[in-house]
């Protein structure tokens, strides 16, 4: 060169800019030798960490608890916490009045929280009150089970009566460890409680299960208890899911209806506008075909994208939910047929068995017998997982899918108040125009004073709506969190049962095949 210097080999360049190919927009915000922390760092990282900080520009410093360390997911959360995890798997604990097969009936796992998990954003900090309250109270546990259901009285006036067990450490609780009585009516009574109280304030409150006719007339005309086990103990799981969904809810849980459910150790007050056939029972009746009809000739303008989606969404899952269960019903009658065939086959070869005259044969069709007899308890054991597992846990979805529907309309209520409101205040207002115009003083001075009244009266209702929706947003928020790992927890419950029955009919025919290799 005209220098004399050479150049740097070719080679040296080349890793060169290899090695510093994003070197500028790494180094912008802080110096290369320091990290955020402050601590001292290498200067040159290892391929794999050069990769990863390409994207790390536009990254946020997170300020909460969300680290590596964290569990991210509530599920996660709850475990590392030591929450209980499961509504249902605290009802396994069965009564003396129900049969052995109801004992070892499987539950529905859903998730339990003595409050509702708040939903994080990635790189955000918890800044907001709401938030720290329930992170307070997320360090309290409750569980609540079911048990003993006794039948009370004779003949049509008989009844059953259940013992609510509640264990807690939530302070707002007289005692850690709580006992008492409750008939079934008690419960539709805290239910209807709940529901006027907080529905219209945009609070969903699962619902009770139904009243079954038909399976209260078989256990009061019945002398023997074996005969309705199945219905007894449905019922019992059944409000053991209630309890427990309801004791997740913050606000329902610190309601005084509720807390007096659960402590008052005596008879609580006949909830007489239970029954259907009541008076209170018929205006109800009344009221939803009123709400029906007054949910199809009243249309909202809907101006909120999000409240359209999840409107829309809610009732395609009702729809699903519905298809799903029709199925899941079908496939508990097919294999409940399936479990009778396998028992009359096996009572068939036992016969064929014991009249074969031919040793080695003999001996094998009673052994068939016997491994079809097992083979049938697999059955019936598939049977109700299906049942309770998963039909159970659709029939409780689409109920709370019915009491957000409920507070939806709620909303759609408050909304039509707050635009007729509008629409008496515009005329209040042209009433008085129409005063002044004709110099009627007097009446100007009191159409004045209507109009501020009406006023105020549409700043209220404004105000109810944009505090329910906001209600609204956030508990669809919580019940989608809920659904999922309910959901998830279920259908990983019932696939590990299905997994282990299977096992035992691979089991079960390995055995057997030596006895049929053995005909001579």
């Amino acid at each position: 060169m005209a220098d004399g210097v050479e150049p740097p080999p070719f080679v040296d360049d080349e890793l060169k800019d290899d090695d510093d190919l994003f070197a500028d927009a790494k180094e912008k915000p802080s110096s290369p030798d320091t990290d955020v922390s402050g601590s001292s760092i290498p200067a040159r990282n290892n391929t794999a960490q050069a990769k990863q900080d390409i994207f790390d520009d536009g990254a946020e410093i997170k300020l909460d608890s969300d680290d590596e360390d964290t569990p991210s997911s509530p599920e996660e959360r709850r475990q590392s916490s030591g929450e209980y995890t499961s509504l249902f798997d605290s009802g396994s604990s069965t009564t003396a009045s129900v049969s052995k097969q109801a004992e070892e009936t499987p539950q529905i796992a859903v998730s339990q929280s003595s409050t509702s998990s708040s939903s994080k954003a990635s790189g955000t900090a918890r800044n907001s009150k709401d938030e720290m309250d329930e992170e307070d109270e997320e360090q309290y546990d409750i569980k609540i089970t079911v048990t003993e259901p006794q039948k009370m009285g004779d003949g049509m006036s008989a009844y059953m009566v259940y013992r609510v067990v509640t264990k807690t450490t939530n302070p707002v609780f007289r005692k850690s460890e709580m006992s008492v009585p409750r008939r079934f009516s008690d419960f539709l009574g805290l239910h209807a409680k709940l529901a006027e109280k907080h529905t219209p304030q945009g609070i969903v409150v699962p619902p009770a299960p139904e009243k079954s006719v038909i399976g209260m007339t078989k256990i009061k005309m019945s002398k023997e208890e074996s005969g309705s086990a199945d219905f007894v103990e449905r019922r019992r799981a059944a409000l053991e899911r209630y309890l427990n969904r309801t004791a997740a809810h913050p606000v329902l849980l610190d309601d005084p209806d509720f807390r007096e459910f659960l402590e008052k150790d005596a008879e609580l007050p006949r909830a007489t506008s239970t029954s259907a056939l009541s008076g209170a029972g018929v205006l109800r009746l009344f009221h939803r075909v009123g709400d029906t009809l007054e949910k199809i000739a009243f249309k909202m303008d809907e101006n909120d994208e999000w409240f359209e989606e999840k409107q829309q969404e809610i009732e395609a899952l009702d729809q699903q939910l519905h298809k799903l269960l029709t199925s899941v019903e079908a496939l508990v009658a097919h294999r409940r047929e399936l479990s009778m065939a396998t028992a009359a086959f096996a009572k068939s070869a036992a016969m064929l068995g014991n009249i074969e005259e031919h040793t080695t044969l003999s001996r094998a069709l009673s052994q068939l017998a016997e491994t079809e007899e097992k083979i049938e308890a697999v059955h019936r054991q598939q049977v109700d997982t299906d049942f309770y597992v998963i039909a159970e846990l659709l029939k409780d979805y689409i109920a709370l899918i019915g009491a957000v529907k409920e507070v939806f309309h709620e909303r759609v209520k408050s909304y039509r108040s707050w635009k007729e409101a509008e629409t008496m205040l515009a005329k209040k207002r042209e009433a008085k125009t129409k005063f002044e115009l004709q110099h009627k003083s007097d009446k100007v001075a009191q159409a004045q004073g209507e109009i501020t009244e009406w006023e105020g009266k549409v700043d209220k209702g404004q105000e109810d709506f944009e505090k329910l929706s906001k209600t609204i947003r956030r508990e669809v928020i919580r019940f989608e969190s809920h659904r999922v790992t309910d959901f998830k927890d279920s259908v990983v419950r019932y696939l590990q049962a299905l997994m282990e029955n299977q096992q035992k009919l691979i089991k079960y025919w390995e055995a057997f095949l030596p006895e049929a290799k053995a005909i001579a």
